[in-house]
Order: C-alpha cells, then sequence, then structure tokens
C-alpha cells in the first residue's frame, strides 16, 4: 500500500510538470524532498531517464531558434569558452595533485565543470578508464552544485542587473550541466535560455578535444570517444523552424512542451541527489570542485561584464 502511495505521488509531481504548474526550481526541490522522506521508486531508471530526456527537451528548444542569431551568439561565446576551458582543466590538474586526491575522480569532477557536467563525466569515464565509485562521486558532486546554481544564478544576475544576453551567455559557462544551465535560463527569460542553450552545446562539443587530451594524460588508448550526435538533431530544428517548414502553431507547441519536459527533467535530477553517497565522499572532492566553480563563475563574470 505504502509503496503505491509512493508511486501515486510520484506521477502526481510528474503530472503537474508536464502542464506547466511547477517551475525549475521547485521541480528540483521537490525531487530532492521526495527522496528524502520516500525511496524512489524508479531510481534504477533515473539516470537513463534524464539523459534521454534532456536530449530530446534541447532538441525541441531548437524549433524556437533561428539559423542567423543561433551562429553569432556561437561566435560571441567561442573565446570565453575556449579560454574558461582551458584554464579550468589546468587548475583542476593542480588542484587535484595539491589535494593529493584521485587524479581520475579529480579530472572527472574537472571534465565535468568545465564542459557540461554529468554528459562531460560520462563521456570522459570510459576513457580514463574510471571504475564505477568514481564515477558516482564526480556525479554526486556535480549534481549537488547543480542544483544549488540553479537558485543562485538567477538571484545573483538580479541583483547584479545582467542583461537576458549576460545572463544568457553567464549560465552556459558557469553552470556545470545543461539541465540546470537550461533550467535557470528559462526562468530568467527567452532570450537568455535562447543564448544559454546555444553556448552551451557548442560548448558540449568539447568533449572531443577533452577526450584526446585525457588519452594522453592517462596513458590510455584504443578508447572509444562518446560524440555528442544529438547536437546535429539540435542544428536540424533550427534550419526546420528558420525555415518555417513546419507551421508556426506546432513549432510553438514543440518549444513549450520542450521547457514543460526539462522541468520534468530537473525534478528527475532531484531524486537522484543523495545526501549519504556526499556524505561517504570526504571533503577532498567537494573542495576541489568548489574551488573550480568559483573560479569558472568570477572569471567568467568578469569577462562578460568587460565585453560589455
Amino acid at each position: 500500500m505504502k509503496t503505491l502511495i509512493t508511486k501515486l505521488l510520484y506521477f502526481s509531481i510528474v503530472i503537474a510538470t508536464i502542464s506547466g504548474l511547477i517551475n525549475s526550481a521547485t521541480a528540483l526541490t521537490l525531487g530532492f524532498v521526495y527522496t528524502l522522506i520516500f525511496k524512489n521508486p524508479f531510481k534504477t531508471y533515473s539516470h537513463k531517464a534524464i539523459h534521454y530526456f534532456l536530449k530530446v527537451s534541447v532538441v525541441g528548444l531548437g524549433f524556437g531558434m533561428f539559423i542567423k542569431e543561433t551562429i553569432q551568439t556561437g561566435k560571441d561565446g567561442l573565446s570565453l569558452t575556449f579560454l574558461s576551458i582551458m584554464l579550468t582543466v589546468s587548475l583542476g590538474l593542480i588542484l587535484a595533485r595539491l589535494l593529493k586526491m584521485d587524479l581520475k575522480l579529480g579530472h572527472l569532477i574537472t571534465s565535468g565543470t568545465a564542459i557540461c557536467g554529468g554528459s562531460a563525466i560520462a563521456a570522459i569515464a570510459p576513457v580514463i578508464k574510471a571504475n564505477g565509485k568514481i564515477i558516482s562521486i564526480a556525479l554526486g558532486v556535480v549534481f549537488l552544485l547543480n542544483s544549488i546554481a540553479l537558485f543562485l544564478f538567477p538571484a545573483v544576475g538580479n541583483w547584479l542587473g545582467l542583461s537576458q544576453s549576460q545572463f544568457g551567455l553567464w549560465c552556459a559557462i558557469a553552470i556545470h550541466d545543461t539541465s540546470s544551465v537550461v533550467g535557470a535560463a528559462l526562468d530568467y527569460g527567452d532570450q537568455a535560455l535562447k543564448i544559454a542553450t546555444t553556448v552551451k552545446l557548442s560548448r558540449t562539443l568539447w568533449i572531443i578535444p577533452l577526450s584526446i587530451l585525457s588519452m594522453f594524460i592517462f596513458k590510455t588508448k584504443g578508447e572509444k570517444i562518446k560524440i555528442p550526435y544529438f547536437i546535429l538533431l539540435f542544428i536540424v530544428a533550427i534550419i526546420v523552424n528558420s525555415y518555417h517548414i513546419l507551421p508556426t502553431f506546432a513549432t510553438t507547441n514543440i518549444v513549450l512542451y520542450s521547457k514543460r519536459l526539462l522541468v520534468l527533467t530537473l525534478f528527475i535530477v532531484g531524486t537522484t541527489i543523495s545526501l549519504k553517497d556526499l556524505k561517504a565522499t570526504g571533503p577532498k572532492p567537494i573542495v576541489l570542485a568548489v574551488c573550480l566553480w568559483i573560479f569558472i563563475s568570477l572569471f567568467s563574470l568578469t569577462y562578460i561584464l568587460q565585453m560589455s
């Protein structure tokens, strides 16, 4: 009976998110609180669901964008993307050694901070032959900071009076995971959302050179590099919208439900955050992750403000 009630409550929240009754931050909080009170009945499937729902929702957002503005946004964020990745990866390698922590764990946390959170960790882990425990710790730490970012960044953005374009670029650079980047920008405004999504996805492509670099650092060979092919579908969606291949009412609804699917994804992300797992990691991974996050946040914010 208790299991049935737990599942009914879970699906009630799912329906509420798809209906547009819950925003990004509330969905993430509900997921976290739900797991604190109840056991997640779908824990086995949660990470797969996050993986697929995020990709589908991001591709759907492409139906609200146009080629010209997307290319311009990508160009505007290119130099900042390159500098932030190079500096963050270099700092991560140094700090991991200074903290005398597991270098593979340090590299996964660094990769997640530098590029795109869980996606980068999932891509780099097999390349450096990281074990399951190390991957879980890295994901747990990154998801925790993602959760904080979803609340913190819009508040700081409003406090500093950042414009839509400034905030969208800052989110894309300084927040780890695509889900939280889009979630934070979603609550800030439509222009911020478009910029954040475009820059973050172009940033995701840096997984490929980082994977090659990781092979040299850890002296591994013959491992398959994961290429984020869903970005091609995102580009196709932008082309379809730019040339008005689908009627406006169709693209409008696709974008609407993509946003709602993203909110659902954030609820599921919340259900995967475990305080028990984070306590078991010890302080070093969290210290590394927080130091890198503070660095990339302040560096990118200073760069963006100077650009304006």
